[in-house]
């Protein structure tokens, strides 16, 4: 049986290795809560609503509050604060596409379902980019747990960066703390 933090491993993409599935990010409590609530995406210009259900077979046990609640919530965020950005933003910035109008999120859902599109040196990209192993954020996390003297497993240091991370499908664990502060210790010494 896996656990959070186990790398879930594709052997057409050896270099995308989030370590929670679609399941486990919703499970832990993401987006406030409200990821699935119908939108109007400006993308395919109409109301969608239900897009969670491709993936009925993934939410059970899963509270509808932490799926398809129409106001964000960050009590409903395993860390308890408020991370992201508007779906406006998304779409502004053009990190959406039509075939995904709920953006990366529903991207990973298909893409661990089995899905592969022309859209996926992207998406991965920028999950690299963002929490892979020189990823800006899971990095900044790391250098902050360093700062403070603190363990990788604090959750009171960097909990926006912490959520933000689990957006992203990763969890820092303790193997990947080590490793990175060891390569920066190491690297400090000329």
């Amino acid at each position: 049986m896996r656990s959070i933090g186990d790398v879930v491993s594709f052997e057409d993409w050896p270099e995308f290795q989030p370590n929670m599935t679609p399941r486990e990010i919703f499970s832990e409590g993401s987006f406030g809560g409200f990821y699935w609530r119908p939108i109007y995406s400006s993308v395919v210009s109409m109301n969608l609503r239900n897009e969670h259900l491709e993936f009925d077979d993934w939410w059970d046990g899963i509270d509808d509050s932490l799926l398809t609640s129409e106001e964000y919530d960050k009590n409903r965020n395993r860390y308890k604060v408020k991370c992201g950005t508007t779906l406006d933003m998304w779409e502004e910035k053009g990190w959406i596409v039509e075939q995904d109008p709920y953006g990366w999120v529903q991207w990973y859902c298909r893409f661990y379902r089995g899905r592969r599109s022309e859209d996926d040196p992207r998406q991965v990209k920028r999950w690299k980019a963002f929490a892979g192993p020189r990823g800006r954020f899971r990095n900044h996390l790391i250098n902050r747990i360093i700062a403070k003297g603190g363990d990788y497993d604090d959750e009171s240091i960097s909990p926006v960066v912490r959520q933000s991370l689990q957006h992203w499908g990763y969890r820092l664990t303790r193997e990947d703390f080590e490793e990175a502060s060891l390569g920066k210790w190491k690297s400090s010494l000329g």
